[in-house]
Formats: C-alpha cells, structure tokens, sequence
C-alpha cells in the first residue's frame, strides 16, 4: 500500500518531458502567446520618464536656516539631510507644481503627499550631504519640470523662512540700536553742554594719561553692555520662533547648576584678568592673547555644559526644536555671565578711579562724562556691526542648498518605463510556467 502512494505521488521528469515535446505545437502555442501578450501589454502601457537633479547640502546647517524650518513644520529626527528631504515634500513645495501640470479631471488632482509618492523619489546618498531628486512624468518635459521645481521651490522656501527667521534677530537687534543711538545721543549732548558751560575742552597732559589707564575698563565695560543687548536679542529672537514652546534658563535650573556656576566664576575672573592686562599691553601680546583663548576655551566648555544639560531634559523632541532650546539657555546663559563680568569690572574700576581724586571736581567731571560718551559711541557702533554681520549671515543661510546637476531633459525614446525587455521576459516565464502545468494535468491524465 505503501508502495502505491510513493508511486502516486512521484513524477516521473523523463516521461513529463517526453509529454511536454510530444505536445510541443500546443507547448510553443501558449508560450508564445503569452509572450506576445506581454509584448503587447508593454507597447500598450503609458511611457514614463525620469529626469534627475542632483543638489548639494551645505555642511553645519544651522538651526536660523533650515533646522529652524523643520521645527516650524515638524521635520523629523536624523541629520539635517532628512529634514531636506522631509521639507521637499511639503504642500509648500508641491502644490504648485500639482496645479502647474494637466489633470483629466480635478478630482485627479492628488494632495502633496500622494503625489511624492507616485512621481518623486528624492535620496540621500549615505555619508554624504548629496541628495537625487528623481521625478516621473508622462513625458520628458513634464518629468524635467517636476524634478527642477521641486528643487527651485524648496530654495524659494528656503531664503522666505531664513530671512523670516533670521529678520526676527535683526529686528530685536535694531531696537537695541535705537536705544543705544539713544543713549550715545543723550551722553554726547552732556557732555558737549559740559564743555561749553564749564569752558573745559580738553584735558592735560596728566589727565590724559590717567584717562589712557582707565580705557581698558571702559572698553570692556562696553563690551559687556553689548553683550547683553545682543544676547537678549537673541533670546527674544529664539522665544519668538519657538512659540508655544517657550522656555527658560529656570526650567532647567542652568544658572544653579554647580558646573556651570564654578564656569562662569572662571570666565568672569578670567575677564577681569584680561582688562587688568590690557592696561599694560596691547592687544598682539602674548599675555593677551592667552588670555582671550583661555576665556574662549571656558565658554566653549559652558556651552557643551548648557547643551548637555538641555539634551537630558529634552530626549523627545526633534533635533531642530531641540537646537532652538540649547540657543535659547546659551544666550541666558551668556546673559547672566556678561551681567556678572560687568559687575566685577566696575568694581574694579572704581578701585582704579580713586587714583583720580587729586584732579580738580571739574576735570573729573570732564574726565567722567567724556569716558560715558566714548562707552555708549562704542555700544552702538558694534551693536550696528553686529546686525550688518547678521544680515550678511541671513544672506549665506539661503545657500544651504546647491545645485550641482540640474534637472535633464529625458530621451524620448528611452522612457523609464514600461520596460519593455522585462515584461516580456516576464511573460515567457508565465507562458513556461503554464505550458508546464499542462504537461502535469496530461501527465495525470495518462497515468490514470
């Protein structure tokens, strides 16, 4: 019995086989014909095209450019390639195009995200900052016109939202401006209705030289003062792009955090150090200039302190908002720092300013309200340098993207699809697979 099923179950190929060639005209039949229809099919399908253009990302793209876009509009985590590619999909970019192009009917029409779907496939080349965006279209032209204005919108976009993000700094720095042209006005005024009233208009040999000693702290004292405007313009510019999404230094208890506390102590004594410095020496000394790699290296490591402090709070979100967040405490951060330099500073200063007593009561007033004009002059004179820099920087920001092959002109007569060859292929391998079936329903057919 056992016997009987193993021979029921088994073929034997040589006499298949022999059936397959003995019915080779109904064999050759139905692969032909199915391979004739597949032929056909693949005449009969509509052409497609591809048109590729191949772009370039700038390296350190920052969050005031397209990060801060892919906050704006969600983009998701991973580098900022992704977010490129992401923000390439957008209705921003894609309904034009959508309404640029024929659609047989309007409710043909697709939304942006079915739309990239069936006609864009957009790359990144792992460990590169390159990007391929493959268009389809039903013919060269049209495939051509996807790709390019896929990557022309998203420039478009790109330089609208950098120059509206980037405009919001320059807006909060022009007011700081305002008031500090303010404040050099008003400290100009008095001090030229000083002279004119008390006939002083310039001071001795020996005042000079006493005024030269105290124009490091003057300096510095104004940088100080810049700092913090710009800092805070800063802050205000950051709080505005986040929104809802406000937060504080407070929040993450930065300014009480040991590490960041024994940091700052650190800067400010280090600032202190340089003024003391620059009352001796000029700026190419060795001394000085150790000094500013010294403060510059400590606010590096503040920075990596206050980042890391904001990471661990902020595992969630993407990296875009993320970012905007560690922009928003450095620049408390800062604030706080250039707040307590200052401090120290004029305390030294006014340790320096006893020296001075021996001058007449006129000539120190003279002396103190012509160091008040000179400081508020050099506050607005960088705040102004600090927004052209700004403008500049917007200008750069809108060049994240470069292209390095535009969009080509497809071949007519090379469409990307059908493919021609493989789905004829793919009919003769149909064709053989039925044929063979019929060979097994005759083989079944003369064993019974």
């Amino acid at each position: 019995m056992e016997n009987n099923v193993q021979k029921e179950e088994s073929i034997d190929l040589g006499k298949l086989m022999q059936i397959l060639y003995n019915r080779r005209k109904t064999v050759g039949t139905i692969v032909g014909s199915c391979t004739a229809l597949a032929l056909i099919v693949s005449f009969a399908l509509p052409k497609t095209y591809e048109s590729t253009t191949l772009v370039q990302t700038r390296n350190g793209a920052g969050v005031a450019g397209v990060a801060v876009m892919a906050a704006m509009l969600g983009g998701g985590s991973g580098g900022s390639e992704l977010n490129y590619i992401e923000l390439m999909k957008t209705r921003t970019v894609l309904d034009p195009i959508i309404d640029q192009m024929e659609w047989d009917d309007e409710k043909d029409k697709p939304q942006a995200k079915d739309f990239a779907k069936k006609f864009l496939k957009i790359e990144n080349t792992k460990q590169t900052n390159l990007i391929t965006v493959t268009a389809t279209g039903k013919s060269p032209e049209e495939a051509q016109m996807i790709s390019q204005n896929v990557v022309d919108n998203f420039l478009a976009m790109q330089t609208d939202k950098a120059k509206q993000t980037q405009s919001t700094l320059i807006k909060f720095l022009n007011e700081r401006i305002d008031e500090a042209k303010q404040e050099a006005e008003e400290a100009r005024t008095k001090f030229a209705e000083y002279q004119q009233k008390h006939k002083v208009y310039s001071p001795d040999d020996q005042a000079k030289a006493a005024v030269a000693k105290m124009n490091a702290f003057d300096d510095a004292l104004g940088n100080m003062v810049v700092k913090q405007k710009s800092n805070q313009a800063k802050l205000e510019s950051v709080s505005a792009k986040l929104g809802d999404m406000r937060s504080s230094s407070q929040a993450f208890h930065i300014n009480d955090n040991e590490n960041v506390m024994a940091l700052r102590k650190q800067i400010v004594e280090a600032q202190v150090g340089l003024v003391s410095l620059r009352e001796r020496y000029t700026e190419e000394h060795p001394s000085v200039i150790s000094a500013q790699e010294k403060i510059a290296a400590l606010q590096q490591k503040l920075s990596e302190e206050v980042n890391a402090i904001v990471a661990s709070k902020y595992t969630s979100l993407n990296p875009a908002q993320a970012d905007l967040i560690k922009e928003q405490a450095n620049a408390e951060a800062s604030i706080a720092i250039a707040q307590a330099s200052e401090a120290a500073i004029k305390e030294r200063r006014a340790e320096k300013e006893k020296e001075l007593e021996n001058f007449p009561q006129e000539m120190l007033e003279y002396l103190s309200l012509q160091r008040e004009a000179s400081i508020k002059e050099g506050i607005y004179s960088s705040l102004v340098k600090q927004c052209e820099d700004s403008k500049i920087k917007e200008a750069m920001e809108s060049m994240d993207i470069q292209v390095i092959d535009p969009a080509d002109l497809p071949d007519e007569d090379k469409p990307a699809s059908p493919k021609k060859l493989l789905i004829t292929g793919i009919g003769f391998v149909i064709g053989c697979l039925i044929s063979f079936g019929y060979g097994l329903i005759q083989y079944k057919k003369e064993e019974a």
